[in-house]
């Protein structure tokens, strides 16, 4: 059953008159008539492995007055720290990086890009306490994300990765597959984004591995590398296993349609 999405700056979707009870046509179902989310694999589409549907990162529990504990939704633990895996002594940033770090985590919430309903950017919109969904072509798969109500396109059509793009918040994207996972290669970012809640940065050399494999029906495995030379002293690597969100599909969600934590920031500053 479909939650109600809260994300970390207490916007939230609704369920009201929306498709959230659609059955998803083929799907393998439990004798309760829920989907199976361990059952297996859909048949190819267009000859390779079907990456399509509704996904989100599996939520983890925080501790009391954790970060963003007031939100209403667990969430994954790269969503709050893509270094959670490192001690605290030993996060591989670079000076540059433990700088740019220090002013992100000082700021008010009014220097927070996600607060001004700014992009989430990439890998982090992958692991939002929010869904996004895939649609999957011959040419190109896209990623409708549901916060922002935005989009990635992953072009599969065999281009070249571009050499010197524009800045951009989500980068550049070209995929191919490597047997059943797609191995997805992204550039030209600018370096206005946060890589987490945290407020981890990253520069506009930013480059981005991400390798998507359906595990089963209802579990996505994700890979990210990161690489940045000038915020970390080695690459980041993480593996998240995402969920299939059955018989649903996206809300509309638009975060300046009822935003006041940003600007209630701002004006606190200002005082």
């Amino acid at each position: 059953m479909r939650k109600i999405a809260c994300s970390f700056f207490l916007v939230c979707a609704f369920a009201g008159a929306q498709w959230i009870n659609q059955p998803i046509a083929g799907a393998p179902r439990n004798a309760d008539g829920t989907v199976n989310l361990k059952g297996p694999l859909p048949p190819p589409l267009y000859g390779k492995p079907d990456l399509s549907g509704v996904w989100q990162a599996k939520g983890t529990p925080r501790a009391a007055n954790g970060l963003f504990g007031l939100g209403e939704s667990e969430n994954s633990k790269y969503f709050r720290d893509v270094l959670s895996d490192f001690p605290p002594n030993e996060r591989p940033l670079t000076p540059e990086g433990v700088e740019r770090a220090r002013r992100n985590q000082q700021a008010d919430l009014g220097g927070n890009p996600s607060v001004n309903c700014l992009p989430d950017g990439t890998p982090h919109g992958d692991f939002l306490p929010e869904p996004f969904k895939v649609i999957q072509t011959p040419s190109e798969i896209v990623l409708l994300y549901e916060v922002e109500t935005t989009f990635r396109q992953i072009f599969t059509d065999g281009r070249k990765q571009l050499v010197d793009p524009s800045p951009s918040w989500n980068g550049y994207s070209v995929g191919h597959w490597e047997g059943d996972t797609l191995v997805v290669d992204s550039i030209g970012f600018n370096d206005r984004s946060f890589l987490d809640a945290r407020g981890t940065p990253h520069s506009s050399d930013m480059r981005v591995e991400e390798r998507f494999r359906r595990i089963d029906y209802g579990h996505l495995e994700v890979t990210v590398t990161i690489t940045d030379p000038k915020t970390f002293t080695k690459p980041i690597k993480f593996t998240e296993v995402l969920e299939m969100l059955p018989d649903t599909d996206l809300f509309e969600h638009y975060c300046l349609e009822n935003e006041k934590d940003g600007r209630a920031a701002k004006a606190n500053a200002a005082k």
